[in-house]
This record gives structure tokens, sequence and C-alpha cells, in this order.
């Protein structure tokens, strides 16, 4: 297989040992041997294909408006974030009462009946999650562009544990569905989904959406400059 290189043509074992396709760790990479990866299917390409022949999806080096994408997401999650907590998560209603309660409301609720466990995944998963959520993406982002004293590696796994546990915040907006489709005593009593529930769970999608489309080949990029700077 041929693949391109700094304006010429190397076949595999050329671009492996060329010097100028070693980054500043002396380790090979994929732009530099003139290659480029899907992002859908992970199949390598040669440099300069648009289209992967496998999966059909657009192939580029380097995304280059990732961060504009990743801050447009993460301001809009937190906007939504913002009246989920403030707005009644859960409506209750009975035939002497009619409740509202918060996130956090109805999680000291529930302490208060004795529910300490169910309470404490609430709290976790609802506020704790999406609160160290923002503050992750926020952190890789401004780290992507002005560098940070954490590692290129350390980073990209804060960013994997970011995207697995994101879609956990989810869990309050499956309890109130489960409890309005369950609770449901005609007149008697009745539990219905506050206007939070919609916020949260858009907070919750857009936060997810802007950890996807970050590009986290930017860590190892600004990596490689400092230290070709460095060396320089």
């Amino acid at each position: 297989m041929e693949i391109t290189g700094n304006g010429k043509r190397l076949n595999a074992p050329e671009a492996l040992n060329a010097p100028e396709a070693l980054n500043a760790r002396g380790a090979l990479t994929a732009r530099k041997a003139g290659l480029v990866a899907c992002r859908n299917c992970a199949r390598v390409w040669p440099m300069g294909t648009q289209t992967c022949g496998r999966c059909g999806g657009a192939l580029q080096s380097r995304d280059t408006g990732s961060l504009s994408r990743v801050w447009a997401f993460w301001f809009a999650g937190l906007i939504c974030y913002v009246p989920a907590n403030t707005y009644p998560m859960l409506v209750t209603q009975t035939l002497l009462s009619n409740s509202q309660s918060t996130i956090v409301g109805g999680a000291v609720e529930l302490l208060r009946h004795g529910a300490v466990g169910v309470a404490v995944i609430i709290l976790v998963a609802s506020v704790l999650i999406p609160v160290g959520k923002f503050l992750a993406i926020a952190y890789l982002a401004l780290s992507a562009r002005h560098g940070s004293s954490l590692s290129a590696g350390r980073r990209n796994h804060l960013f994997e544990i970011v995207e697995f546990i994101g879609r956990w915040s989810m869990i309050d907006v499956f309890v109130v569905a489960i409890l309005s489709s369950l609770v449901q005593l005609s007149v008697v009593a009745s539990i219905h989904p506050g206007p939070a529930a919609l916020t949260f769970a858009l907070s919750v999608i857009f936060t997810m959406l802007s950890a996807q489309a970050f590009d986290t080949r930017m860590f190892w990029d600004a990596l490689d400059r400092k230290r070709k700077t460095a060396r320089d």
C-alpha cells in the first residue's frame, strides 16, 4: 500500500521509518505518515481521501470546528440546567393537597422519610454528575487551546470518563417518567412531570453532544507543538 506524506509517495515501511513522520516524542503519528482515520468505523485511509469507503463517513484529519461546537452545546446545556434546578421536577396532586418538588427538594423529602439510598443516588446522578461534567468539559476545552499541567494521556482518560458517566444523569428523568405512569389514581392521587423534567433532559442531551463534539487529538497536537518549541 502506498501513502502520501509531505508531498511524496511512500510505501508503508518507508513511511514508518521516515524522520519527518515522527512527532516531538519520537513516535509515529497517522497524520505524519499520510493517513487519516474514520471517526465512525476507525478504518484508516490515505490522506486526501474525502469519504470513508466502508461507512461513507466524511474523513477529516482534524476537526477544526470542534471547540466551537463544544462550547455552543456546553452553554446550551448550562442554560437549561438553571431552570432544571429551580422549577419543580415532580408535581403531586391528591384530594387534600397539591405539592411540587425540585430535584434537591425531592431528595431532601426522601431523606426525611428514611430513603437515604434513593436520595443519595438522585443527588449524585442529578447534581454531582452534571456539575462535574460541566466543569470537566470546560477544563478539557480550555486545556486543548491553552495547555495544562495535566498530561495529555490523563486528560484523554478524563474525557472517556465524562463521556461514559454522562448518560447516568438521566436517571432522575426516568424516575419521574415511571412514577407518572404508575401513580395515576384518578381523583385520589396523581403524579405529573414538572417543567424541570424537560429542561433537565435537554441539559443532559446538550452536555452529551458537547462531549461527543470534542476532538481529543487536539491534546496530543498541543503537546507535540510545546515539545517541538522547547526542543528548537
